[in-house]
């Protein structure tokens, strides 16, 4: 049975490859963030991503055949490519983005300093979470704490967060 699909940006179904760390945690985070904060989280395995992608109208990410796979022909993992195609507007995203790029490549930790440290706690996810669905949720807090402390080492930028709380506030 075809999944009808919702209006982007509401509560969309997004898939991935079960068992994440770095770049699915980051995307999963960046998603119910910045692009849909009622976004519903699918976790199966890499084999699966694809076929059940076309099956419920998910967008996949992170897995072969994913709308976003793994490395897409730029060689961009879903996090970065998902910031440079929809939020290309925020300078923090794009550091953040820089980072989970370095962080989920083997033998690149060293190309950012913080990408060693995101790759070390990515890995404990597992061992302190139930399921993916907890790991995305708790680990959401990593990522909103990088966020602040690039936010706060450059205060110059004005960012897609500042302009919606503002807005907000008036």
């Amino acid at each position: 049975m075809q999944a009808k699909q919702k209006e982007e940006g509401v509560g969309m179904k997004w898939i991935t490859r079960e068992g994440i760390r770095v770049n699915r945690t980051a995307t999963c985070w960046l998603i119910r963030r910045f692009l849909d904060p009622e976004a519903e989280f699918i976790f199966v395995p890499a084999d699966q991503v694809a076929s059940m992608q076309a099956e419920t109208g998910a967008i996949g990410f992170d897995a072969p055949g994913a709308t976003y796979p793994h490395k897409n022909e730029q060689g961009l993992c879903s996090f970065t490519a998902l910031v440079y195609e929809r939020l290309n507007d925020d300078p923090i995203l794009w550091e953040m983005a820089h980072i989970v790029q370095v962080a989920d490549l083997k033998g690149k930790w060293d190309a950012h300093p913080a990408a060693r440290g995101l790759q070390l706690i990515s890995r404990g996810f597992p061992l302190v979470t139930k399921d993916d669905h907890e790991t995305a949720e708790r680990a959401a807090f990593v990522y909103d704490a990088l966020y602040a402390s690039i936010q706060q080492d450059t205060p110059q930028l004005t960012t897609r967060r500042e302009t919606s709380k503002r807005k907000e506030e008036e």
